[in-house]
């Protein structure tokens, strides 16, 4: 499926400043590879970087994260590595209380929902243990990190003093697929059935709509992003684009969300993706 090409995020100045003007801290998961490292590096060598950035993952301390951590250390005042295993509750409430601890009243202003986890298997391959697992770490871990930090985007919301929502006040943007897309089924599934992992992004794209629904009276904004067909560890070699790409793209709109796309599913170019 052909991507349109994507705005250039060095080149969106306004967006750049208009992101930087309020998100003192930001939080991304799955940070030690692929979209989550590209994340981390882009948003801490923009111009106008966030004041505190807490870029987690399952093993900061393993070999997998070493690409993280030398980058922590090139910016040991912006970028704090924390552990966070999106399967495991006690470890998301460690971090989140890590997280309060630092960022106080302020509270977090965005939240990134990047982690997630792809399984290719047809319904005849794919097991009871290959769904929960992914579910687990796709619907299950996005709801569970939605709470635990829901005190410190209030606080976040609260703190900023300004009407209306935005990725600099306070908001959850999680990673989705057009795989789990309803409409496309039927012109995708031969290529790429992936099940599990389809099924899992239709409940993360749920759980956001409801979310979405739920807590507009906080002023949280809540949307989805589908960040292309990637050339990383999960997409495989074969994807459109590379990561840079994708990620300028998903920061452009990340900065450009307003109340008007709260619950919204988009692409990394902010097309809307039918459900």
């Amino acid at each position: 499926m052909k991507r349109p090409c994507v705005h250039c995020w060095s080149s969106d100045g306004e967006l750049q400043r208009k992101m930087a003007a309020h998100a003192v801290s930001v939080l991304v998961t799955g940070a030690n590879r692929g979209l989550g490292l590209e994340m981390v590096k882009q948003m801490v060598e923009a111009s106008h970087p966030m004041r505190k950035l807490f870029a987690c993952c399952r093993d900061p301390d393993g070999p997998r994260a070493e690409a993280l951590q030398t980058l922590a250390k090139k910016h040991p005042n912006v970028i704090a590595v924390v552990r966070l295993d999106a399967t495991d509750l006690c470890s998301i409430k460690q971090c989140a209380q890590q997280v309060g601890s630092v960022v106080g009243n302020g509270g977090l202003n965005l939240l990134i929902n990047n982690a997630g986890m792809l399984a290719k298997g047809t319904l005849q391959e794919t097991s009871t243990e290959d769904m929960q697992n992914t579910f687990n770490t796709n619907v299950m871990g996005p709801m569970n990190i939605i709470k635990e930090f829901l005190p410190h985007l209030r606080a976040a919301a609260k703190a900023s003093g300004t009407p209306g929502m935005s990725s600099s006040k306070a908001a959850v943007v999680s990673i989705s697929s057009f795989l789990a897309s309803l409409e496309i089924v039927k012109q995708s599934y031969d290529s790429f059935p992936a099940i599990s992992y389809r099924i899992s992004k239709a409940g993360l794209n749920m759980l956001t709509v409801c979310a979405a629904e739920e807590l507009k009276k906080d002023e949280i904004l809540f949307s989805l992003l589908h960040p292309g067909w990637v050339r990383t560890d999960m997409g495989g070699d074969e994807g459109d684009i590379d990561a840079p790409e994708s990620v300028q793209g998903m920061l452009s709109v990340m900065a450009s969300l307003t109340e008007k796309q709260n619950g919204a599913f988009l692409d990394y170019k902010g097309k809307s993706l039918p459900w």
